[in-house]
């Protein structure tokens, strides 16, 4: 596979900024278009220094990190910069240096890789707190090993430094909930993606970046990224299983926006292409998706929409398809009570929230946390039942809030 022409870190960052074509970068910066076309070529001329620096404003980066050799050539970095690029923020892949370098064999795509598939797997067991440090020193290995390969070795090498941005970015979302440096590491996964010219790849990194301006109810943006992100998809066979999650993701920032209509209307056309399926073949990294999955989704948004019968039935079914162990059911199980609290019924609400619990101190998701507390603060015209005590006793305890101000 050809390495994508022009200045892949450039575009990379303009589109995770929300600026998703040319013009409309140039007219944020008042420039010409043609400017951003040169600045986005194989060979992009150094920014004059006030231009310069609203570029830098603008996408959060450095002009080296966003593709730009200034005039005289790259400047000299030690290894030891290199080795602390991925814990610097603001600061994105590494250049390839102008200077001859010693070139690592082939098989350092192969080692780097199975690390990268280690890390995946790891997800699901370990702490992410405990995971996170780890994932995050790999790219750090990824970012210094990068200028020393070359060829389909450089390719292999940036897809599998992208996974592992987009797991750390995950982590730090879902589990840390530090959103701000969430996007900052989503976006080196999809420069590093850029560099590996991997579409696919560079679609989920973008439909990731969606969750946060959603979260803070800012559906604008949430939906343009994710326009962005299915235009990637367009560009390489994308399985069922890929297009299907992309509507969930959307339906997830539609839901948090108050629009459980459009969400519903996008969740069953997920279910449409799952049912159909497929002739391509679902990524490997792409370990985070499934019809049970959808169908939590599906039962979130029932539930944000009053159908609670409905919700109720999904949220039940999808309980029993989990394995014993998944992270996802707690947020299940948050769900499930918070269909009860709905009801009125805060016994029954306190049970689901109270396995909740039970589940969190086996398999931390501060997702599923998240879940709890809400349904507490649903429950706050019953707080003197025994029952809303007692899960007072659990919420509040010491091993409980300790491990949630911990984590």
């Amino acid at each position: 596979m050809a390495r994508p022409s022009g200045n892949t870190r450039l575009k990379a960052a303009r589109t995770a900024a929300g600026f998703n074509s040319q013009q409309a970068l140039a007219d944020a910066l008042q420039v010409g278009v043609r400017q951003v076309r040169r600045w986005e070529s194989e060979s992009p001329p150094w920014p004059q220094p006030e231009v310069a620096q609203a570029l830098i404003r603008l996408l959060g980066q450095d002009l080296e990190s966003l593709g730009f050799t200034p005039p005289g050539g790259l400047p000299a970095k030690s290894r030891r910069h290199i080795s602390t690029l991925a814990e610097t923020p603001g600061v994105g892949l590494p250049s390839v240096p102008t200077q001859a370098v010693a070139m690592q064999p082939a098989t350092v795509a192969a080692d780097y890789e199975a690390i990268t598939r280690s890390h995946r797997r790891l997800y699901w067991s370990v702490a992410p707190a405990t995971l996170h440090p780890a994932a995050i020193a790999h790219a750090s290995l990824g970012c210094a090993l990068l200028p020393e390969t070359a060829g389909q070795t450089r390719q292999r090498v940036a897809a599998a430094l992208a996974e592992t941005y987009l797991l750390a970015g995950r982590i730090e979302f879902f589990d840390l909930r530090d959103a701000g440096r969430s996007q900052q590491t989503l976006l080196r996964a999809l420069q590093a993606a850029g560099e590996a010219d991997d579409p696919l790849l560079g679609a989920a990194v973008l439909a990731h970046t969606a969750f946060a301006p959603a979260w803070a109810g800012d559906r604008e943006a949430a939906v343009e990224r994710m326009v962005a992100a299915r235009t990637y998809a367009r560009r390489s066979p994308a399985s069922a299983e890929l297009l299907a999650w992309l509507d969930a993701v959307e339906a997830e920032c539609e839901t948090r926006c108050g629009n459980t209509r459009t969400a519903l209307h996008l969740i069953g056309h997920a279910e449409d292409v799952l049912a159909h399926g497929s002739e391509h073949k679902t990524p490997e990294w792409m370990d985070w998706f499934s019809p049970v999955r959808l169908a939590a989704f599906k039962g979130n948004t029932q539930l944000k929409a009053n159908h609670l019968p409905q919700a109720r039935a999904t949220l039940l079914g999808v309980l029993d398809s989990l394995e014993p162990e998944e992270k996802q059911i707690a947020v299940v199980l948050g769900d499930l009570a918070a269909v009860e609290a709905a009801a009125g019924d805060p016994e029954a609400a306190c049970a689901y929230a109270v396995r909740a619990l039970d589940q969190l101190e086996r398999t931390w998701y501060a997702m599923g946390m998240d879940r709890i507390r809400e349904v507490r603060r649903t429950l706050a015209p019953h707080q003197h039942e025994r029952c809303v005590r007692e899960l007072d006793d659990r919420l509040y305890g010491w091993s409980t809030t300790v491990s949630a101000l911990a984590r």
